[in-house]
């Protein structure tokens, strides 16, 4: 039996909590997508979405991704939003159009010496570890502006912005000055740099709001649309090699 009215009402409520925190601000609601992220969720949870009206969707795992994909949909625009390992940027790049979360430096060279050899045509956003937290991935703020030197100088990649993670609260409130802090560095670093980092990934399910107030573009959502549904694991995937 199809979800896709599960998904719908949802989808809306979202949709209805993004534009009033961009009438608060005086944002145009045009500016903010929705990433649905769909980990551990099958295609029919794709299609529905698709159905539903999400045209973006996000996943945390090459591995995962390798086997769903191919099974979903025709027509959506993948992400990729979870940590990838340099051994695995190759797979990365058939699957994903965006990568959210490059991290390092000798994973940006690795990006764009495969793009090279495989005409491939990433766009990119650095993952920024703006509140230091050990057990988050990203860049120090300090690192970014080497990377970004770097990435100026690849043919292969196009960086259009960033992306963080907040640390985890109840109240939603206490994400507010990460999402400000990597709005402000991303001021800082366009004016150094004279460019345009239009893109900022910022707001998962229990702070989207907060993050849009603050000047996301991208938010991605997961729980809040998708719920807690059985989980997708075709037995393929465990044989699968990077």
């Amino acid at each position: 039996m199809s979800d896709e009215m599960d998904i719908a009402e949802p989808l809306r409520l979202a949709r209805e909590r993004i534009d009033g925190a961009c009438r608060k601000v005086g944002r145009d609601p045009a500016e903010v997508e929705i990433v649905g992220v769909t980990k551990t969720h099958g295609p029919d949870v794709v299609r529905d979405a698709w159905e539903a009206g999400i045209r973006i969707f996000g996943e945390n795992r090459v591995q995962e991704a390798a086997w769903k994909i191919p099974a979903c949909v025709s027509g959506p625009e993948w992400h990729l939003i979870g940590h990838l390992q340099r051994n695995k940027v190759r797979h990365a790049l058939e699957l994903f159009s965006v990568i959210h979360s490059v991290d390092s430096l000798r994973l940006l060279d690795q990006i764009e010496r495969v793009a090279d050899e495989s005409g491939h045509r990433p766009e990119i956003l650095l993952e920024v570890n703006v509140s230091g937290e050990a057990s988050k991935d990203g860049l120090a703020p300090e690192q970014v502006p080497e990377v970004v030197e770097y990435a100026l100088g690849c043919r292969n990649v196009t960086l259009t912005g960033l992306m963080t993670m907040a640390p985890f609260a109840a109240d939603a409130e206490q994400a507010r000055p990460f999402f400000g802090r990597l709005r402000c560095l991303r001021d800082e670093w366009e004016r150094a740099f004279g460019i345009g980092l239009p893109r900022l990934s910022m707001g998962m399910s229990n702070d989207y709001v907060v993050a849009v107030e603050e000047g996301a573009t991208w938010v991605r959502l997961g729980t809040v649309l998708f719920g807690h549904r059985p989980k997708w694991r075709p037995q393929a995937e465990e044989r699968w090699e990077p």
